[in-house]
């Protein structure tokens, strides 16, 4: 009997070792290595850099190296592939921008499903996006803009960073919600479209507050509205776009997700550290700098977020009839 229960004991004994050695990745001991953090959009943006803040961070509080790996194009379709396909092992992570909400329905035939196949961890800033005319333009309201728009019908022209961009979505949208009619002119980006906008090329620029805040504050770009749900500390006397047409909300922002059935406890553990990194004033002031207002939340915060974005831009997208470039 005696050599029957040692004989069981060292089985258990060796069943709870082998499952110790052998188990899945988790938060415990996580990470063990270097960790990919791939961002679909080219170096040196706002996105760009918000990510390699939060991955310095993630660097020096969790002790691996969080390494960037910037991989562009299919407008931002590649690197989210990529990790919608890596390992769900939490050393392959994605920064997501609303881009990737908007390509969900802008994009006919995708090779991954954003909701299905990516887990959220954390948000991370939101852009405030800013309707903008230059100083001779005769409104100094959305309510006379929309007054001056009806009046001269496909007479405006709306500028926008490209075609299917957020800047060019949050003017569709305007169009929807008040019917008027504008010409839509594509650029490569916001310099070149606050450049028209200032020469008079173009009319009206549904863009991100940061490129435009020096030409506001200089008197040469009036800023109409903003297109948060709430007023910004920055315009504190530029009225919300919500507050002329109700439940009007244009927005930016950017967070990380990793492949789908990535350990809960590893999500857990990243998205408390990128809360953390929110908290701390340096990175406040850092992503301030950018334009960016941080957006601390829960795991289930941002899904939420990606869900309704996803779903309002789906909408905008096929009454529109919008189409990749």
């Amino acid at each position: 009997m005696k050599l029957l229960r040692r004989q069981l004991l060292e089985s258990a004994l060796a069943t709870v070792t082998t499952s110790v050695l052998f188990r899945p990745a988790s938060a415990l001991n996580y990470p063990i290595k270097p960790v990919r953090v791939i961002v679909p959009f080219a170096a040196g943006g706002s996105t760009d850099i918000a990510a390699r803040l939060i991955s310095h961070w993630l660097s020096e509080r969790l002790g691996q190296q969080f390494f960037i790996e910037n991989r562009p194009g299919g407008g931002a379709n590649i690197g989210a592939d990529l990790v919608a396909h890596a390992p769900a092992d939490g050393y392959t992570l994605l920064i997501l921008a609303v881009t990737n909400a908007i390509n969900a329905t802008l994009y006919e035939k995708l090779n991954f499903n954003l909701i299905e196949d990516i887990s959220p961890i954390a948000s991370i800033a939101r852009t405030p996006l800013v309707m903008e005319v230059n100083s001779p333009f005769p409104a100094r309201t959305v309510s006379e803009f929309i007054a001056y728009a009806k009046e001269n019908p496909g007479k405006i022209n709306m500028a926008s960073s490209g075609t299917g961009t957020t800047t060019h979505l949050a003017g569709e949208l305007f169009k929807m919600m008040t019917g008027v009619s504008m010409v839509h002119v594509p650029y490569r980006g916001d310099a070149l479209a606050i450049t028209d906008l200032l020469s008079g090329q173009v009319q009206v620029y549904f863009g991100g507050l940061a490129a435009a805040m020096e030409q506001i504050r200089a008197g040469r770009l009036r800023a109409l509205a903003v297109g948060t749900a709430t007023r910004l500390e920055r315009l504190p006397n530029v009225p919300t776009l919500a507050e002329t047409l109700s439940g009007y909300e244009a927005s930016s922002w950017v967070g990380v997700g990793a492949p789908k059935a990535t350990p809960a406890d590893i999500i857990d553990k990243l998205n408390k550290e990128i809360n953390a990194s929110l908290a701390d004033s340096s990175i406040i002031t850092r992503l301030a700098e950018l334009g960016l207002t941080v957006l601390p939340g829960s795991p289930a915060d941002f899904r939420k977020l990606i869900a309704d974005d996803t779903a309002k831009w789906a909408k905008v997208v096929r009454v529109s009839g919008v189409k990749p470039e």
